[in-house]
């Protein structure tokens, strides 16, 4: 029986935020929004649920006058990623092997 998917990650626009946080040390707020073609609101829900999870890192300050808030993975992200990129890697091999 193949490993269950972690629900935290296995959500797009969660994944793309993981893997772009996972190939940089940190991002802004905008970069994310950007990058990931997400609403702010949408974006706000999903780096708050990751944050609860104990994968991300959120720091809030200014950028002279204007807001700035930054994200970086912490450990515990990367761990979770790391297993992630374990059990696909699993469903693929099974997935080949059974052709």
């Amino acid at each position: 029986m193949l490993k269950p998917l972690n629900p935290i990650l296995h959500s797009e626009l969660r994944l793309a935020i993981m893997s772009i946080l996972i190939a940089t040390e940190s991002a802004d707020f905008v970069y994310l929004r950007t990058e990931t073609g997400a609403t702010a609101g949408n974006l706000s829900v999903q780096l708050d649920k990751l944050q609860r999870a104990g994968y991300i890192e959120i720091e809030k300050g200014f950028n002279g006058k204007l807001p700035r808030t930054t994200c970086s993975m912490s450990d515990k992200g990367r761990e979770a990623m790391r297993e992630y990129i374990d059990t696909l890697q699993e469903y693929l091999g099974t997935a080949i092997k059974s052709r």
